[in-house]
């Protein structure tokens, strides 16, 4: 029986500007067989009716996925009041109708009681497990759950439009674990009016921004060049990109061989760099390790198996 190709070794960061209609699953599956790459995952869920920034981990990339996942993120979203849906946003059916409507004065006012340290309750058509089970699976099945409150911190929340009185356009700034679409809702039922996410786009994830992103259809157009491989290596971003907000300590070749063999490093001499906490390691301008810092010795957490 011939064996199963696994593709090849891509390492790297793709931003791609999410189309609207896509799991993140299915857009990880895409990008993953364009590229031919044996390992891909992606930094945090897209709803598929949200656009926007989903970065995309490929090979030693996968090992840096928490350090995005973690970051601030940055959503700008419409809500559409006078119905609540059971998904809390405009794929779902309504399950609750008003004819009041709020006023643009009304909207502001209400906007200081989301931001900050605040208590929500998760859509029941989310990723969160109860007792093992995806809440979506559940919900689409109608069962009976519930869904436990979760703190979340929302630094900014602004309204930028209100178009009609149907609608207004918000941007978010958020911590980890923040739901959109439980901000419309919560809004829509302390308004009095209800309402659910129309149009969703996420324009932040950790550093990485709008002006980073690469459309599906450019990574397309790139694996059917006559550059190919060389055309789709152009658009990845190197995998310590996801660290830069940590600092980096330079090694020598000697070091980085001991790191790569999962063993400690003693930072010496009066040059040793004052540090302490999470670190990234390159030497010869190649990431070797990640780890920890204590007492002057480097202890590596995750190796990279970068060309160097």
């Amino acid at each position: 029986m011939a064996r199963r190709r696994k593709g090849q070794s891509i390492n790297g960061w793709l931003i791609l500007d999410k189309p609207q209609g896509l799991t993140s699953t299915r857009a990880v599956g895409r990008v993953r067989h364009l590229f031919d790459a044996s390992k891909a995952g992606h930094a945090g869920t897209l709803d598929p009716l949200a656009t926007g920034i989903l970065p995309l981990a490929l090979g030693e990339a996968t090992k840096t996925v928490p350090f995005v996942v973690d970051g601030r993120k940055a959503y700008r979203f419409t809500v559409r009041f006078g119905a609540e849906t059971d998904t809390d946003d405009a794929e779902g059916k309504a399950v609750e109708t008003s004819g009041q409507r709020p006023s643009r004065a009304e909207i502001e006012a209400a906007l200081p009681r989301f931001t900050g340290d605040i208590t929500q309750i998760p859509p029941r058509y989310s990723a969160i497990k109860v007792e093992g089970a995806r809440a979506y699976d559940l919900a689409r099945e109608d069962e009976d759950f519930e869904l436990a409150p979760r703190t979340v911190t929302i630094d900014r929340l602004e309204l930028t439009d209100h178009p009609d009185e149907d609608h207004c356009v918000i941007e978010v700034e958020c911590g980890k674990g923040t739901y959109v679409r439980a901000i419309a809702r919560d809004l829509g039922r302390m308004l009095g009016c209800l309402g659910h996410v129309e149009v969703l786009r996420r324009t932040r994830v950790g550093g990485f921004t709008e002006a980073d992103t690469v459309t599906l259809a450019e990574v397309e157009e790139a694996a059917a060049s006559e550059e190919g491989k060389e055309a789709l290596l152009s658009l990845l971003r190197p995998v310590e990109t996801a660290l830069k907000d940590i600092p980096a300590l330079s090694l020598s070749s000697s070091d980085a061989a001991r790191l790569r063999q999962g063993q400690s490093v003693l930072l010496r001499g009066r040059d040793a760099p004052i540090m302490g906490g999470t670190v990234y390691a390159v030497s010869r301008g190649a990431l070797v390790a990640l780890g920890e810092v204590s007492q002057g010795e480097f202890r590596p957490k995750r190796i990279f198996n970068l060309p160097g």
